[in-house]
């Protein structure tokens, strides 16, 4: 029997799905374990792209592809599952509506925003910010300790892409900020309020970029007032969680 024959005869069993118990159980999460979940859950998320990707590459060769379906349709069925249970755990935490709620903010961001900022050790927004990493003017010397919680800085990268993506939708609020302070943002680097800024970054990139062709004539790269333009909602948008 051919290997291709072996493949097509393969029935493999479906992931379980979570079931009611288990669900249930997912509303006394400890922090700890639904950080794990968090990461488990963009794991999955970037298994199912790639194997979806494969799946593609291989119909258009006519390829054999059964097992690659397979474990995408598979990591699809497990990053669906871990999603409800954080919705579970969300929704145990009166907060957790709150956050739910705000347009571009899902149950896995709200998660993972719930477990990793301790509010009774951020008193104000800006310490909320400092753990984050949103403090352009953080300093991480080498051989230092990281100065802030990189799990959470890539989950205040994510809301800011989702707010960005959905800034055109009236529900959006914080997407509406970051749309305002945008165009705020390019006024200034058309009016060269940036040039020292450009020209003290001119010297770290490659002569080559499209990046040091902007800040040789004294503004920004669009890529940094695009950036600058999400942390500022993202930093609103933490200090109304505070």
């Amino acid at each position: 029997m051919s290997k291709e024959t072996q493949v097509s005869n393969f029935e493999a069993p479906p992931v379980q799905r979570i079931k009611k118990d288990i669900l249930s159980a997912s509303k006394t999460l400890s922090d700890q374990e639904a950080r794990y979940l968090v990461d488990a859950y963009y794991m999955m998320q970037e298994d199912r792209k790639r194997s979806f990707n494969q799946v593609r590459s291989l119909e258009e060769t006519n390829e054999p592809n059964q097992i690659v379906s397979w474990l995408a349709c598979q990591s699809e069925t497990l990053e669906n599952q871990i999603k409800r249970a954080l919705d579970a755990y969300t929704s145990s935490h009166p907060i957790g509506f709150w956050l739910k709620d705000i347009y571009g903010i899902g149950p896995v961001i709200a998660a993972g925003l719930l477990a990793h900022i301790n509010i009774e050790k951020a008193p104000t927004a800006g310490h909320i910010w400092s753990f984050a990493g949103l403090e352009p003017n953080q300093k991480w010397e080498k051989g230092q300790k990281r100065p802030f919680n990189a799990k959470l800085k890539v989950l205040c990268w994510k809301a800011g892409q989702s707010f960005m993506k959905f800034s055109n939708q009236d529900g959006c609020f914080y997407g509406k900020l970051y749309r305002e302070k945008k165009e705020y943002y390019i006024k200034k680097n058309e009016a060269g309020d940036y040039k020292a800024q450009a020209e003290e970054k001119k010297s770290k990139v490659g002569k080559s970029t499209e990046a040091y062709k902007h800040y040789s004539s004294g503004k920004l790269p669009p890529a940094q007032i695009d950036a600058r333009a999400r942390r500022y909602a993202v930093k609103i948008f933490l200090a109304h969680l505070q």
